[in-house]
């Protein structure tokens, strides 16, 4: 999710260096909106992770 968000990133960045405005900013969003999931699935993991526990050795 993380590596979509890039991408999408530097195709923000090269639109906007190109000129392409529109391209730029729906780009933009999309990757801020991919971050943001990636940031929340992140947080819940790591609290999902840390009320577990260690598990008992088999």
């Amino acid at each position: 999710m993380l590596g979509w968000a890039l991408m999408f990133l530097l195709v923000a960045d090269d639109a906007g260096i190109l000129g392409f405005g529109v391209a730029a900013a729906v780009s933009t969003n999309i990757a801020q909106v991919l971050f943001f999931i990636f940031l929340i699935a992140f947080v819940v993991s790591l609290i999902v992770h840390l009320a577990r526990g260690r598990t008992p050795p088999m």
